[in-house]
């Protein structure tokens, strides 16, 4: 016996589920109930004399087989299914894990596997509408149909398949092609904090977005969780490409709304495009995922571009990624210490930790070379949670020189400060070195904190409960706001020193700077300013009760023993001890 199809509504899923227990089939029918995508329109066949006429006949687009429900071998049942349904997709289902019995099914020509045991809603219904998308964009011949359903999950073999039918368009007409790589930043902490199916609505609505940013003839897919694919044909120049971009990054700088809650995303771009960085998809693919982690090198929605020297120095980066793997391991890595001085007395108020690298054969590798290479990497997690156990340990001794009011300012990086285990690693680190946390201070830059200032203000109040105070680094580069000051523990703020050195050359900066001291004061927040070199940009800062600078005017980063002797010159134990 089947039960009758209905007539089938826009936006509905037929579906056919082979399984000889009718409690199953209400089972899986309610998995699928209540999506917010389509409603399923299932049929159920219990017997294979109406699964012959039912899938010859009638028109599914997904095909769910329970593994007990066959005439002879699942294997040569899985082949009948596909000729008698045209190809559709069909989803094996077996009480046995996936890792046992998944492979065999896959290849004898299952669509996709899932354990009945471990099966619910979420997962059942993921499955049946990555199938269901998947078999209508196979059946699209161009890229409109693939714009309408980008939000499903799609397997590399198909996105490859409509690259390479891209690429030979573009070479018989004799156009250009890009490929966007798109990254969605942080994409786990997302998950974390509201669920992978909400995850997954926020994805849509940034794709839904995205769609009407592209022309008719782009293709957008999803082919991960956080990954988004952008085929861009038919360009003339690399303007075409840029206004394109433009576009895309615009569409993403505007929050999404999730139940109520307003998230900003941020994400990383990468450009790949026919001929220049290749010829086929392979390469476009992997050098528009190359670009795409350059582009994590900047902080909030950024873009790259692939170009030759990205290729000539990606061999030079795997490696000198594995030498600092080795550098962290191997006790090459060092803090360097650059004095910050108080205006009003002259006295060294706090240093500032610096990282350097004393590479065996490079010889001291800058952090403008290596930092970038640790956070792609995210080796500049564990290297940040070193610092500040390096700089525990110096505040420490500084107290048993004579130094004891000495603070120790230590940056944390974009990445390691939305490391979820952050404020835990940073506790135990501080237990154990048993210092005085007033004296140790953790400089963000602005991206980090507005990257999601709920999570910012959560983790600087727990912070700040040990004691642990906080500067504002590069103020006045970024987004800052009177309202963001106002809400976080910010002690103290940084004036990037692009501000400083124009000093003398340019009155905007010398207003901006008068304004951020004036704010600042007003919040009872005192102000740093960076890069300090002359005579001239110390009196000004002097004259606008800046209150302290750090510069090479005073002195340049330096290692541990110089600091030591840099200190006793200048008489500093007494002072500090007063």
């Amino acid at each position: 016996m089947t039960l009758p199809l209905e007539t089938v509504r826009p936006g509905q899923l037929r579906l056919l589920v082979l399984t000889p227990d009718y409690a199953d089939f209400l089972w899986l029918n309610a998995l699928l109930a209540g999506d917010v995508e389509f409603s399923a329109d299932a049929t159920w066949c219990p017997d294979l004399v109406d699964c012959d006429d039912l899938i010859r006949n009638a028109s599914f687009d997904v095909i769910v087989w329970d593994c007990v429900f066959h005439g002879g071998s699942e294997a040569s049942f899985l082949q009948y299914l596909a000729v008698a349904s045209n190809e559709k997709p069909v989803l094996a289902l077996s009480a046995e894990p996936p890792m046992e019995r998944a492979p065999e099914f896959l290849a004898a020509g299952a669509a996709d596997y899932l354990c009945r045991q471990t099966l619910d809603h979420w997962t059942f219904r993921r499955a049946v509408k990555c199938l269901w998308y998947r078999d209508q964009l196979s059946e699209s011949a161009h890229g409109q149909l693939g714009r309408e359903v980008a939000t499903g999950f799609i397997n590399r073999d198909l996105f490859f398949d409509r690259l390479q039918q891209a690429l030979l368009r573009a070479e018989r007409a004799g156009h250009r092609l890009a490929l966007l790589h798109l990254n969605i930043d942080d994409f786990r902490s997302i998950n974390e904090s509201f669920g992978y199916q909400k995850s997954d609505q926020l994805m849509m609505k940034l794709a839904e977005r995205l769609r009407h940013s592209l022309r008719r003839v782009d293709s957008l897919m999803r082919i991960g969780g956080d990954e988004l694919a952008i085929i861009v044909e038919k360009v003339e120049d690399s303007l075409d490409i840029t206004q394109i971009i433009r576009k895309v990054v615009n569409a993403l700088d505007e929050p999404v709304t999730i139940d109520g809650q307003t998230v900003v995303v941020s994400a990383s771009l990468g450009v790949a495009t026919y001929p220049e960085a290749g010829d086929s998809a392979e390469n476009l693919l992997r050098r528009a995922n190359r670009a795409m982690f350059e582009a994590k090198r900047d902080p909030g929605t950024s873009y790259r571009f692939y170009d030759r020297q990205l290729h000539i120095s990606a061999g030079y980066q795997l490696r000198l990624e594995a030498d600092l793997r080795n550098a962290l391991r191997g006790k090459e890595l060092e803090l360097y210490y650059q004095p910050r001085i108080d205006l009003a007395t002259e006295e060294v108020r706090g240093v500032e930790c610096l990282l350097r690298w004393n590479h065996p054969e490079r010889g001291l590798v800058g952090p403008d070379e290596f930092i970038p290479v640790a956070e792609r990497s995210g080796l500049i997690v564990p290297i940040g949670y070193w610092v500040i156990e390096q700089a525990c340990k110096r505040l420490q001794e500084s107290a048993e020189l004579g130094f004891p009011g000495l603070v120790f300012a230590v940056n944390l990086s974009f990445r390691q400060f939305h490391d979820r285990k952050m404020t835990e690693t940073i506790f135990r680190i501080i237990f154990n070195a048993n210092v005085d946390t007033s004296l140790l201070e953790l400089e963000l830059t602005e991206s980090a904190m507005m990257h999601d200032p709920d999570y910012a203000q959560r983790c600087l109040r727990e912070l700040n409960q040990l004691g642990i105070s906080f500067a504002l680094d590069d103020f006045g580069t970024g987004f800052s706001s009177l309202s963001n000051l106002q809400h976080l523990p910010i002690s103290l703020v940084k004036i990037d020193k692009s501000f400083v050195q124009e000093l003398g050359n340019s009155a905007d900066a010398e207003h901006i700077i008068r304004a951020i001291i004036s704010l600042a004061h007003s919040l009872q927040i005192s102000v740093v300013a960076e890069g300090v070199e002359t005579e001239g940009q110390l009196e000004f800062l002097r004259q606008q009760h800046c209150d302290e600078i750090q510069g090479y005017y005073y002195a340049r980063p330096m290692p541990w023993a110089d600091l030591v002797q840099f200190l006793n010159k200048r008489g500093q134990a007494a002072c500090l001890q007063q």
